[in-house]
């Protein structure tokens, strides 16, 4: 890789028929050729189409994002990729469950940080609160850290969902 092979993080969204053995293909093209998933998102979307979306955030040099791209679409299951970094104006969202444990003013800082990030409390016991938080993965990242000193136990993360803007579909 030289110096002008920047690695660029990408949100690919995938548009692929529902059906068994799909997102083990789609997942097997990353692996395959050793490029890394940094988020995995998919559902059906369509039920009368039985179409599902993935959505895909992963990193490279612009000619791999390109091969990644030209081979996905090459799936035969596959209807439509659109990289959501590049060819719209997207946005991108995720949601997280993070369960913090403390008392006294760790527990009054760690809720007074969650008001102030949109977090809702959604489990609470005298010593722990499990908190809601959703926006783009950079708050999510953010309140995370926050949490680390005031007794962050444990993180769980949906990855991203991402969607053009406008009136198109995709």
């Amino acid at each position: 890789m030289t110096m002008d092979e920047k690695v660029e993080r990408h949100t690919i969204a995938v548009l692929v028929d529902n059906e068994a053995g799909v997102l083990a293909r789609v997942i097997g093209l990353f692996s395959g050729r050793g490029y890394n998933i940094e988020s995995l998102t998919v559902a059906e979307v369509d039920q009368a189409e039985h179409t599902s979306r993935i959505t895909v955030v992963t990193a490279g040099t612009p000619m791999v994002i390109e091969q990644i791209k030209a081979q996905l679409d090459r799936l035969v299951p596959v209807h439509r990729v659109m990289d959501l970094t590049v060819e719209a104006n997207s946005v991108e969202r995720e949601m997280a469950l993070v369960k913090v444990a403390g008392t006294g003013e760790r527990r009054v800082e760690a809720l007074r940080l969650a008001d102030a990030f949109r977090a809702r409390v959604i489990d609470t016991t005298h010593t722990s609160f499990i908190f809601e938080v959703t926006g783009a993965p950079s708050k999510i990242d953010a309140f995370i850290g926050l949490m680390r000193p005031l007794g962050l136990v444990d993180v769980s993360r949906t990855g991203v969902v991402a969607i053009a803007r406008g009136p198109e579909a995709m």
